[in-house]
């Protein structure tokens, strides 16, 4: 089986493709002994963890990789595997793919970094692999790495074989037409834009954009079904909720999510349903957002829950038989970008969204500043389906170049 594992493994450093690297490739490392790569399903964390063995360290031949899905590991355990790998053949560093699918992983990982103190360990996992919360405690011996989906920025490098770089939000703000000029080179910028946020956000659309949504469809049941099934202990009967939780979300604004009329809408009690939003953001379905306000005012308004990207709106527009508002996509994409950027924003009473010092108004290109004319702080006019901006108006789409 070892063979099998290791021609695999040689197959698919062979069949890698070096030309593009997503936004986390450059901050990628390996100091420490224990190093975890999470994200959703789909997103490319398995590529970044070829792409850096092919770069970094497969000349020396002294790692090796392998996903912890596959049967064998029905027959013996990681804790034998990696051992062997280690002791015997005298491998250095372990990457261990997908190592949510095997059970007990948090134990087994714990004991191979006890164990070998000259081993180094990289796996990478599903969203909800948080190890801040993990049993083992975990938390202080690996360095997270966390990856999204592809920003516009990268769908842009990776269309059209270019190289453009990223904006900091300052730049993009207080620098809007320096920015632009340094997007000349790409043709047709707004036409690429919206093909993104309807099918951009994962790198399989590369593969067959025909069949894009359908393969966002699997990504969700295989989330729902196995991940969330699996790691919450969730009985079948329960599970097509997340499916429901999921259309509904992509049928109303943003934030505009009641639980309580959510509840009694599927017949389910106002705790679980709160329960399984929490869920739905764990692995990567949907997102939150808390309001900007302080103390116990903030604390009793409810965070805002949307669904986590717009493809997915796009995707689940097909169960509801119609297109998704303009002003959901646009609010959706300015929330997504800031937030995978790290960004911390918020829902405003002011405007639409603010950060801690800077406050936003969304809208198309006929949209104007009467909402934020008067505010004090720093307020920006983000339109849509503008290549040029005046004072105080930022493009939408710069946002997707935070990352």
């Amino acid at each position: 089986m070892l063979r099998f594992i290791t021609e695999t493994f040689h197959r698919l450093i062979e069949s890698l493709d070096l030309s593009q690297t997503r936004y986390l490739y450059p901050a990628f490392n390996l100091r420490n002994r224990l190093t975890g790569l999470i994200g959703p399903r789909g997103v490319g964390k398995t590529t970044l963890l070829l792409q850096y063995i092919k770069n970094e360290l497969f000349k020396e031949r002294k790692c090796f990789y392998f996903s912890a899905d596959l049967i064998y590991f029905q027959q013996t355990t990681l804790l034998e595997f990696v051992s062997h790998l280690h002791l015997v053949e005298g491998y250095q560093i372990i990457f261990i793919d997908e190592i949510h699918k095997y059970q007990g992983w948090n134990q087994e990982l714990k004991n191979l970094y006890d164990a070998f103190p000259s081993l180094k360990i990289v796996f990478s996992g599903s969203s909800m692999l948080d190890l801040v919360e993990g049993s083992y405690d975990l938390s202080r011996r690996a360095k997270l790495y966390r990856l999204y989906g592809l920003s516009f920025r990268e769908y842009l490098n990776f269309t059209l074989g270019l190289h453009l770089q990223s904006f900091s939000l300052p730049y993009i703000l207080e620098d809007t037409n320096d920015a632009l000029r340094q997007l000349k080179e790409v043709d047709r910028i707004l036409p690429h834009f919206k093909e993104y946020l309807r099918q951009g956000y994962y790198p399989f659309v590369f593969e067959d954009p025909h069949s894009y949504y359908e393969k966002i469809s699997r990504v969700i049941d295989k989330t729902i079904f196995e991940d969330i099934a699996n790691y919450y202990n969730l009985k079948t009967p329960n599970l097509p909720y997340f499916k429901k939780l999921l259309t509904y979300l992509a049928s109303i604004p943003p934030g505009d999510l009641n639980i309580h009329n959510l509840a009694k809408h599927l017949g389910i009690d106002h705790k679980t349903v709160e329960h399984y939003v929490l869920i739905l953001a764990s692995v990567g379905l949907s997102r939150e957002m808390r309001p900007y306000e302080s103390g116990s005012s903030g604390l009793r308004k409810p965070a805002k829950i949307l669904l986590n990207n717009t493809n997915l709106i796009h995707t689940m527009q097909q169960y509801l038989g119609q297109p998704p508002s303009k002003g959901m996509e646009r609010e959706l994409f300015f929330i997504q970008s800031l937030q995978n950027a790290n960004v911390d924003i918020f829902y405003s009473k002011q405007a639409d969204y603010r950060t801690r010092d800077l406050i936003f108004e969304i809208g198309g290109k006929n949209k104007t500043r009467e909402q934020i004319r008067e505010l004090d702080e720093p307020s920006y006019l983000v339109k849509d389906d503008i290549l040029h901006a005046l004072k105080g108006e930022v493009p939408l789409f710069l946002f997707g170049f935070l990352y």
